[in-house]
Protein backbone atom coordinates (compact mmCIF):
# COMPACT_ATOMS: atom_id res chain seq x y z
CA UNK A 1 0.00 0.00 0.00
CA UNK A 2 2.84 2.36 0.91
CA UNK A 3 4.55 1.72 -2.45
CA UNK A 4 1.30 2.44 -4.28
CA UNK A 5 0.97 5.79 -2.51
CA UNK A 6 4.54 6.73 -3.47
CA UNK A 7 3.84 5.98 -7.15
CA UNK A 8 0.66 8.07 -7.06
CA UNK A 9 2.53 11.01 -5.51
CA UNK A 10 5.22 10.79 -8.17
CA UNK A 11 2.62 10.75 -10.92
CA UNK A 12 0.88 13.96 -9.78
CA UNK A 13 3.66 16.41 -10.81
CA UNK A 14 4.07 14.62 -14.14
CA UNK A 15 0.34 14.85 -14.85
CA UNK A 16 0.35 18.55 -13.92
CA UNK A 17 3.37 19.17 -16.10
CA UNK A 18 1.73 17.49 -19.09
CA UNK A 19 -1.43 19.53 -18.57
CA UNK A 20 0.64 22.72 -18.61
CA UNK A 21 2.47 21.49 -21.71
CA UNK A 22 -0.86 20.92 -23.46
CA UNK A 23 -1.87 24.54 -22.89
CA UNK A 24 1.45 25.77 -24.23
CA UNK A 25 1.13 23.52 -27.29
CA UNK A 26 -2.25 25.15 -27.94
CA UNK A 27 -0.53 28.55 -28.04
CA UNK A 28 -1.52 29.72 -24.55
CA UNK A 29 1.03 31.56 -22.38
CA UNK A 30 1.06 30.55 -18.72
CA UNK A 31 1.64 32.52 -15.51
CA UNK A 32 3.29 30.82 -12.53
CA UNK A 33 1.15 32.50 -9.84
CA UNK A 34 -2.08 31.58 -11.62
CA UNK A 35 -1.00 27.97 -12.09
CA UNK A 36 0.08 27.73 -8.45
CA UNK A 37 -3.39 28.80 -7.32
CA UNK A 38 -5.14 26.54 -9.81
CA UNK A 39 -3.19 23.43 -8.81
CA UNK A 40 -2.90 24.39 -5.12
CA UNK A 41 0.88 24.06 -5.08
CA UNK A 42 3.76 26.45 -4.45
CA UNK A 43 5.13 28.74 -7.13
CA UNK A 44 8.44 26.93 -6.72
CA UNK A 45 6.73 23.70 -7.82
CA UNK A 46 5.34 25.43 -10.91
CA UNK A 47 8.72 26.98 -11.69
CA UNK A 48 10.25 23.51 -11.55
CA UNK A 49 7.62 22.32 -14.02
CA UNK A 50 8.37 25.20 -16.38
CA UNK A 51 12.12 24.66 -16.13
CA UNK A 52 11.65 21.01 -17.03
CA UNK A 53 9.41 21.87 -19.99
CA UNK A 54 11.86 24.51 -21.21
CA UNK A 55 14.71 21.98 -21.00
CA UNK A 56 12.64 19.70 -23.25
CA UNK A 57 12.13 22.55 -25.73
CA UNK A 58 8.38 22.69 -25.06
CA UNK A 59 8.20 26.32 -23.89
CA UNK A 60 10.22 29.49 -23.53
CA UNK A 61 10.75 30.75 -19.99
CA UNK A 62 9.95 34.40 -19.31
CA UNK A 63 9.72 36.37 -16.08
CA UNK A 64 6.72 35.09 -14.15
CA UNK A 65 5.81 32.22 -16.44
CA UNK A 66 6.38 30.76 -19.90
CA UNK A 67 5.45 31.30 -23.55
CA UNK A 68 4.66 28.76 -26.28
CA UNK A 69 7.40 27.88 -28.71
CA UNK A 70 6.90 29.83 -31.93
CA UNK A 71 6.69 27.70 -35.12
CA UNK A 72 10.10 28.89 -36.31
CA UNK A 73 11.86 28.54 -32.98
CA UNK A 74 11.61 24.85 -32.13
CA UNK A 75 14.85 23.34 -30.83
CA UNK A 76 17.43 22.25 -33.41
CA UNK A 77 16.95 18.58 -32.49
CA UNK A 78 13.23 18.81 -33.26
CA UNK A 79 13.86 20.31 -36.72
CA UNK A 80 16.31 17.76 -38.09
CA UNK A 81 13.71 15.56 -39.79
CA UNK A 82 11.47 18.36 -41.07
CA UNK A 83 11.41 19.13 -44.81
CA UNK A 84 14.49 17.09 -45.69
CA UNK A 85 13.85 17.22 -49.45
CA UNK A 86 13.38 20.99 -49.44
CA UNK A 87 16.53 21.55 -47.37
CA UNK A 88 18.54 19.25 -49.63
CA UNK A 89 17.38 21.23 -52.68
CA UNK A 90 18.50 24.47 -51.05
CA UNK A 91 21.85 22.91 -50.18
CA UNK A 92 22.43 21.72 -53.76
CA UNK A 93 21.90 25.26 -55.01
CA UNK A 94 24.09 26.78 -52.29
CA UNK A 95 27.18 24.61 -52.78
CA UNK A 96 27.61 26.04 -56.27
CA UNK A 97 28.65 29.32 -54.66
CA UNK A 98 31.64 27.75 -52.88
CA UNK A 99 35.15 28.28 -54.27
CA UNK A 100 38.13 25.90 -53.82
CA UNK A 101 40.18 26.31 -50.65
CA UNK A 102 37.59 28.37 -48.77
CA UNK A 103 37.26 28.64 -45.03
CA UNK A 104 33.52 28.25 -44.48
CA UNK A 105 31.39 28.97 -41.46
CA UNK A 106 28.22 26.92 -41.09
CA UNK A 107 25.86 28.47 -38.57
CA UNK A 108 23.80 26.17 -36.40
CA UNK A 109 20.61 25.11 -38.17
CA UNK A 110 18.98 22.08 -39.73
CA UNK A 111 19.09 23.60 -43.22
CA UNK A 112 22.83 24.24 -42.99
CA UNK A 113 23.30 20.68 -41.77
CA UNK A 114 22.04 19.51 -45.17
CA UNK A 115 25.04 21.26 -46.75
CA UNK A 116 27.61 19.00 -45.15
CA UNK A 117 27.11 15.85 -47.20
CA UNK A 118 26.94 17.91 -50.42
CA UNK A 119 30.18 19.85 -49.96
CA UNK A 120 32.50 18.99 -52.89
CA UNK A 121 35.23 16.48 -52.04
CA UNK A 122 37.97 18.05 -54.18
CA UNK A 123 37.83 21.67 -52.97
CA UNK A 124 40.23 21.52 -49.98
CA UNK A 125 37.59 23.05 -47.72
CA UNK A 126 37.75 23.89 -44.03
CA UNK A 127 34.48 24.11 -42.11
CA UNK A 128 34.06 26.08 -38.88
CA UNK A 129 30.82 25.71 -36.97
CA UNK A 130 29.20 26.38 -33.61
CA UNK A 131 26.76 23.50 -34.10
CA UNK A 132 27.08 20.14 -32.36
CA UNK A 133 25.22 18.27 -35.11
CA UNK A 134 27.09 19.97 -37.97
CA UNK A 135 30.46 19.35 -36.30
CA UNK A 136 29.61 15.64 -35.91
CA UNK A 137 28.61 15.41 -39.58
CA UNK A 138 31.79 17.16 -40.77
CA UNK A 139 33.91 14.91 -38.57
CA UNK A 140 32.60 11.88 -40.46
CA UNK A 141 34.14 13.25 -43.68
CA UNK A 142 37.90 12.74 -43.93
CA UNK A 143 38.20 15.22 -46.83
CA UNK A 144 37.06 18.20 -44.72
CA UNK A 145 38.98 20.09 -42.04
CA UNK A 146 36.92 20.96 -38.98
CA UNK A 147 37.07 23.89 -36.55
CA UNK A 148 34.60 23.91 -33.67
CA UNK A 149 33.57 27.25 -32.14
CA UNK A 150 33.08 26.43 -28.46
CA UNK A 151 31.28 27.80 -25.44
CA UNK A 152 28.14 26.96 -23.52
CA UNK A 153 25.70 25.02 -25.72
CA UNK A 154 22.28 26.63 -26.15
CA UNK A 155 19.71 23.82 -26.27
CA UNK A 156 17.31 25.72 -28.52
CA UNK A 157 20.00 26.84 -30.98
CA UNK A 158 21.80 23.51 -30.95
CA UNK A 159 25.18 25.21 -30.66
CA UNK A 160 27.31 27.81 -28.90
CA UNK A 161 26.26 31.47 -29.07
CA UNK A 162 27.51 32.88 -25.77
CA UNK A 163 30.09 35.63 -25.22
CA UNK A 164 33.03 33.24 -25.60
CA UNK A 165 31.68 32.05 -28.97
CA UNK A 166 31.30 35.67 -30.13
CA UNK A 167 34.90 36.38 -29.11
CA UNK A 168 36.08 33.25 -30.91
CA UNK A 169 34.54 34.09 -34.30
CA UNK A 170 35.99 37.62 -34.12
CA UNK A 171 39.45 36.04 -34.53
CA UNK A 172 38.59 34.56 -37.95
CA UNK A 173 38.45 35.79 -41.52
CA UNK A 174 35.86 33.50 -43.08
CA UNK A 175 35.70 33.34 -46.86
CA UNK A 176 32.00 32.54 -46.74
CA UNK A 177 29.43 32.09 -44.00
CA UNK A 178 26.14 30.25 -44.28
CA UNK A 179 23.97 32.11 -41.84
CA UNK A 180 20.96 30.56 -40.14
CA UNK A 181 17.75 32.60 -40.32
CA UNK A 182 14.80 32.18 -37.96
CA UNK A 183 12.88 34.73 -40.04
CA UNK A 184 13.66 36.53 -43.28
CA UNK A 185 11.93 39.24 -45.29
CA UNK A 186 12.87 42.11 -47.63
CA UNK A 187 11.66 44.69 -45.11
CA UNK A 188 12.73 43.24 -41.74
CA UNK A 189 15.88 41.48 -42.95
CA UNK A 190 17.22 38.43 -41.11
CA UNK A 191 15.86 37.82 -37.62
CA UNK A 192 16.58 35.50 -34.69
CA UNK A 193 14.38 34.33 -31.83
CA UNK A 194 17.20 34.58 -29.27
CA UNK A 195 19.07 37.76 -28.32
CA UNK A 196 22.31 35.81 -27.86
CA UNK A 197 21.90 34.06 -31.20
CA UNK A 198 21.28 37.38 -32.95
CA UNK A 199 24.46 38.87 -31.44
CA UNK A 200 26.43 35.78 -32.47
CA UNK A 201 25.13 35.93 -36.05
CA UNK A 202 26.11 39.61 -36.30
CA UNK A 203 29.64 38.67 -35.17
CA UNK A 204 29.79 35.94 -37.84
CA UNK A 205 28.71 38.41 -40.55
CA UNK A 206 31.37 40.88 -39.43
CA UNK A 207 34.03 38.14 -39.71
CA UNK A 208 32.94 36.95 -43.19
CA UNK A 209 33.87 38.21 -46.65
CA UNK A 210 30.81 36.63 -48.25
CA UNK A 211 27.49 35.59 -46.74
CA UNK A 212 24.70 33.21 -47.74
CA UNK A 213 21.33 32.50 -46.15
CA UNK A 214 19.30 29.42 -47.04
CA UNK A 215 15.62 30.20 -46.53
CA UNK A 216 12.86 27.62 -46.48
CA UNK A 217 9.44 29.03 -47.41
CA UNK A 218 8.25 29.19 -43.80
CA UNK A 219 10.97 31.74 -42.94
CA UNK A 220 9.18 34.41 -44.98
CA UNK A 221 6.04 34.10 -42.85
CA UNK A 222 7.89 33.84 -39.54
CA UNK A 223 8.53 36.75 -37.20
CA UNK A 224 11.53 37.06 -34.90
CA UNK A 225 12.00 39.64 -32.14
CA UNK A 226 15.74 40.24 -32.67
CA UNK A 227 17.13 41.72 -35.84
CA UNK A 228 20.39 40.31 -37.17
CA UNK A 229 20.96 42.34 -40.34
CA UNK A 230 19.16 43.97 -43.26
CA UNK A 231 18.80 41.93 -46.43
CA UNK A 232 21.41 44.03 -48.22
CA UNK A 233 24.02 42.72 -45.75
CA UNK A 234 23.49 39.17 -47.10
CA UNK A 235 25.33 38.43 -50.33
CA UNK A 236 23.08 35.61 -51.52
CA UNK A 237 19.70 34.33 -50.37
CA UNK A 238 18.87 30.81 -51.56
CA UNK A 239 15.12 30.23 -51.77
CA UNK A 240 12.86 27.28 -52.52
CA UNK A 241 11.66 26.48 -56.03
CA UNK A 242 8.07 27.41 -55.11
CA UNK A 243 8.87 30.96 -53.97
CA UNK A 244 7.03 33.42 -56.22
CA UNK A 245 8.97 35.55 -58.68
CA UNK A 246 7.50 38.66 -57.07
CA UNK A 247 8.98 37.64 -53.71
CA UNK A 248 12.36 37.07 -55.34
CA UNK A 249 12.14 40.49 -57.00
CA UNK A 250 11.42 42.13 -53.64
CA UNK A 251 14.50 40.47 -52.16
CA UNK A 252 16.63 41.63 -55.09
CA UNK A 253 15.39 45.20 -54.71
CA UNK A 254 16.30 45.01 -51.02
CA UNK A 255 19.92 44.49 -52.05
CA UNK A 256 20.74 40.78 -52.20
CA UNK A 257 21.34 38.25 -54.97
CA UNK A 258 18.64 35.59 -55.10
CA UNK A 259 19.39 31.98 -55.99
CA UNK A 260 16.36 29.78 -56.61
CA UNK A 261 16.73 26.07 -55.84
CA UNK A 262 15.51 23.40 -58.22
CA UNK A 263 12.34 21.45 -57.55
CA UNK A 264 13.02 19.16 -54.57
CA UNK A 265 13.22 15.43 -55.05
CA UNK A 266 10.46 13.36 -53.49
CA UNK A 267 11.19 12.25 -49.95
Amino acid sequence: MHDTMICMNEDIPLARREAIATRLAQGQPVVATVLATEYDVSEDAIRRDLRALAAQGRCRRVYGGALPIAPGSAPMAARLDEGRAQKAALARAAVRLIEPGELLFLDSGSTNLALVELLPEDRDLTVATNSIDIAAAVLRRSDLQLIVIGGAVDYMVGGCVDASAVQAVAQFDFDRCFLGACALSPKAGVGATSMADAAFKRAVLAASRNSVALATADKFAARAPYRVAPIKAIGHVVVEYEVADAQCANLSRAGTSVVKAERPERE
